[in-house]
This record gives C-alpha cells, structure tokens and sequence, in this order.
C-alpha cells in the first residue's frame, strides 16, 4: 500500500492536570541510584517512587491535532522526569497522540508505535498505523504515538548546528583529517553549551521510561509496540527494563543492542560490501540493457573508474557537483536494491559523459540533504533531527567512543581498505569522541519477554546479521526473514507471507512455532522502492531521512 503524504502535523500543547489513583505504579520505572546495565531501573527510595505516582495521575487534555486530519486523532501534553534518578528535578513535555478504536468492547489495550531514529518524530504515526492495520487488528486497540524526548513537540534539543556541521558522514583523507577533529570537537562543544543539564538524559533507557509512564498515565497495566529500526532498539530496551509490561511487540528491521550505537553505523559499511558484489552479478546478467559489463568483475571496474573519474573531475547534475567519494557514498545504499542502483549509475555515467540524464532515476546521487528528519513540526529547531540524533547514539553508551583521535584515524585506513565502498565514512570521527561519560551503562538486552522481529535479507541500514542478533538476544522472540526482500522497513509490503504473520501476532498475541522465511515477491519490493521516495509520510522509516539515520 503506497503511503500517502499527510498534512503537517500541528500538535497542541496542554498541561496535564491530576486524576485519581489506579493500580498501574510506576514502581520500577525510575532508576536505582547505581544501576547494573541489562537489570530492571528500581526506584532509589520510596519519596522517589511517590512523586513517580503522582506523574502517573496526571489527566491529559485531548484535543484535535490539526484541522486537516481526522477529529479522531487527538494529541496532548503530559510532563516527564528530566532525570529518572532526581524525579522531583526538572520536567520536560512529552507530546503524545491517540485514535481510539471504534469497537470499545474489543479492546485488547493501548498500541505504542516509534518509526525509528533516533531523533525520529513520531506522534503521527498513529495516523499510519490507522492505513496501514487490518480492521482484524485496529479493532484491539486505541493507537498512541509520541516523540520522544528532546524530539520535536517534546521539549526539543538543538545544537545551533549550521547545515555543514550537520553533514556528519565524511570520507577519510590524511589532508583534511585535522578539520574532521576540529568539527567533531565544535559540534559535542555546541551541545553541551546548548543542551546543558539535559544532554546526559536525551538517551533510549529514558526513552523507554517515558513509555512506561504514557503506559501507566493512560491507565494500562501492559503495552503493545510497533517500533522500525531504531524503535527495534527502544523496544527492546523496553521490554529489558519492564518485561512484565510488554504485551505483543512487534520490531521491523532491527538493530544488534551490542552494536549501539557505533558498531551499528559501521554496519553500514560491512553490510554494503555483499550488497555491491550483488549488484555487480545482476547488472553483468543484463549487460545488453545497462552496459556496464558482462562480468561482475568488469562492472566492478566501470564502477570504480568513474569513482576516481569524478575524484579528479566532479559530475556536474545541474550545478549539484557529485564527487568520487560522494558517488562511494551514494551507491552504499543504493546497491541494496540492485535495479535501482544500475539505473541510477547508468544515468550519473551518462552525465559524466556530457549527456542528458533522467533525473528522477538519479535520487541515489542528489537525494534531499541530510538534515534532521522529514516534516519536521512547525517551531522545531532545524538541528532538532541531528541534535537529537548525537543526543541519543553517543549518550547511549559512551564505553564505544574512544577519546582518541587516533583510533578513529587508524580504524578509517583499516576499514576503507576492508569495505572500500564506506568503511572509512563509517569509522572515522564522530562527536561521540568528545562526548563525555554517560550517565548510565549501556542496556545489556537478554530476556524471554514474547516478541517478532521482522527482517528483510537485503536492508541497507540495518542489515540481516543486525536481525539476526537481535533475535538471539530476545530469546523469547521468533523471526519472520524475507529472502531477497528490499528495502529498510518490511511491513506493510503486500506480501501475504509477512504481513500475515505480523496481523495474525497482533490480532491474536501467538507467535508463529517457529521462525518464518518468506520470499519476497516483484510487487513487495517494487513497494519498498515506492516507499523510498520523497512522498512517503513525513518522518516515515523509509530511507527518506536515512541514509545516515537508522
């Protein structure tokens, strides 16, 4: 099903007032004073918990999201803990937003829902879920969406980032290394100046607290969640910290806990390297329609001749100059789809030649910058995707970053001459490496909490291994794999096969007996393509505001 383009989102803020008592605490949702990673977050002292329960009575003022949408879709405004560990500190907003189901008596409970991230806007994803969920489904619950701290219409983070400091992606070379540190050291400068108290506690353990008290605010004693990609990763941590709230768990194209947040960004390049060696076989097998090649091998050299072609010379695509470096980091995602890439490369080889071009087969190459996430809501600052997004994959976990320029120096020469088409994208710097020290450890995810990955074989962002381990790690979770499936974000395709395993989870709570493969069909990755493009819902987990988001 295509998904259709909706109108910006225009939330309205209410505070939050009291309401009476109910049975569903917040008693482990703030932390212990010293937590381990992986345990349960107790509440540090019984005055703690009491100010937890008084957040939870808090009665949120629905009104309509915005004149263009359906009256059923409400949002509202509820205040969370800055810090879990000092509940009586500081409050931040947290927006969230719900379309209660039409058949009140079937109601199984609440359906929580993130499209990933981090720094993903996610209150209008009930309006989503609503096109996208069966009637045998949308019957069970009232579908509630939210952004998440620090994002969007809930007390939004920023950096004062320029577009360039926001460009974060950058190829390795020992003559501009020295200007790579300096930007990393400027960019985590400017988020502590910025950010202040609240950067230590923009992080996915905070996060996934804040679902547990929308889950107790709104009266449930469990929750139920769709989460893509970087939701994957907050759901897990969920169900981590709170396995006895979490219902039926539904995690699309997911992301390895023991990689976050670096290995995964490196993931990126060890992915695309089978990926491009794909790509080369199908376009050699249709060397009379493409002419790049009739051998892999031979492809493989037309590829890298215009990659050191446009290092000397850059392509010129009406006044965008693309570079070799900038064609290496174009066709890293644009491989996962064979068909896709061979167009796009055909038309940017026709361009270096001097020849005219189809344009709208070139998105690979001139997509939409890389800046924050798509329809961002009206006020929000213009780094708010980026900022969020540091927030969350360096306060996450700092053990991963080392301090040292160094080792990122060192880890990019190794790993372009690994994975040549993005590893030295991948390892070199980032801001983590200025950082600081997290507040709290990393989430070691290991528990038999009842969930579903779903996965595609050949996901650009979060590719098969990624799944894979997640599974392992959820040992109570089953696996739905989609051979030859395309595209970052499996459900819905219209594939009878995944689709119909995660209605029937959702519908029924029963989880297959055993891990599902599925084929992927033409029409399932057609759609996957379709999804790609700029027309997909704002803040949708398609690659639109990937590629340097999960």
């Amino acid at each position: 099903m295509h998904r259709r383009r909706l109108a910006p989102l225009v939330a309205v803020s209410a505070l939050a007032t009291l309401a009476p008592a109910f049975a569903a605490s917040t008693a482990t949702a703030a932390p212990a004073a010293a937590p381990s990673a992986g345990t349960p977050s107790a509440v540090s002292s019984p005055a703690a918990k009491s100010v937890l329960d008084r957040y939870a009575k808090q009665k949120p003022t629905w009104k309509r999201c915005d004149a263009e949408t359906s009256a059923a879709y409400q949002c509202a405004t509820v205040k969370v803990p800055l810090d879990y560990r000092k509940p009586g500190g500081k409050r931040i907003d947290l927006a969230i937003s719900r379309i209660k189901t039409a058949e009140p008596g079937k109601r199984r409970g609440i359906l929580l829902s993130n499209p990933g991230g981090p720094g993903g806007e996610g209150l209008w994803m009930p309006l989503m879920m609503k096109e996208e969920l069966p009637e045998s489904v949308l019957k069970s619950y009232d579908l509630v969406g939210f952004d998440p701290r620090g994002v969007g219409r809930s007390s939004p983070v920023s950096c004062n980032l320029t577009p360039e400091q926001e460009n974060w992606l950058r190829p390795y070379k020992a003559e501009t290394y020295a200007k790579d540190v300096a930007w990393a050291r400027t960019v985590a400068d400017k988020c502590r100046e910025k950010m202040g108290d609240r950067l230590p506690h923009i992080t996915t353990r905070n996060t996934a607290r804040d679902m547990d008290l929308v889950r107790a605010i709104l009266g449930e004693k469990k929750l139920s969640y769709f989460g893509y990609s970087y939701g994957t990763y907050l759901g897990a941590v969920y169900a981590q910290l709170f396995p006895a709230r979490a219902d039926r768990f539904v995690l699309d194209s997911a992301v390895d806990p023991q990689r976050a947040w670096r290995g995964m960004i490196q993931w990126w390049a060890e992915g695309a390297e089978p990926a491009f060696a794909r790509w080369t076989e199908w376009a050699a097998a249709r060397s009379k329609t493409y002419g790049l090649g009739d051998t892999p091998k031979k492809v493989e050299g037309t590829f890298w001749d215009l990659v050191a072609r446009a290092g000397e010379d850059p392509i010129d695509l009406d006044g965008q100059l693309v570079t070799g470096d900038d064609i290496r980091s174009g066709m890293r995602a644009a491989v996962f789809s064979p068909q896709s890439a061979t167009e796009a490369f055909v038309e940017l080889k026709k361009a270096a030649d001097g020849k005219p071009v189809a344009t709208e087969k070139l998105k690979a190459f001139t997509g939409p910058a890389v800046r924050g996430t798509a329809g961002a809501a009206v006020g929000t600052p213009a780094d708010n995707g980026t900022a969020s997004f540091w927030a969350v994959v360096c306060g996450d976990n700092s053990a991963v970053w080392s301090g040292d320029p160094e080792t990122y120096r060192r880890d990019a020469i190794e790993d372009k001459g690994r994975y040549p088409l993005f590893g030295d994208f991948a390892s070199s710097i980032k801001p983590c490496a200025f950082w600081g020290k997290s507040a709290e450890p990393a989430t070691v995810v290991k528990n038999k909490v009842g969930s579903l990955v779903v996965q595609n074989e050949w996901d650009s962002q979060t590719p098969l291994p990624s799944g894979q381990a997640l599974h392992a790690q959820l040992k109570g979770s089953k696996m739905v794999t989609v051979l030859g499936g395309e595209g970052h974000g499996v459900y819905p395709s219209g594939n009878a096969c995944t689709d119909g395993a995660v209605n029937r989870y959702l519908a029924t709570g029963k989880l297959p007996a055993k891990d599902v493969t599925c084929r992927a069909t033409a029409a399932s990755n057609a759609q996957a393509r379709q999804n790609e493009k700029p027309d997909a819902l704002p803040g949708s987990p398609v690659p639109e505001r990937a590629p340097n988001r999960f």
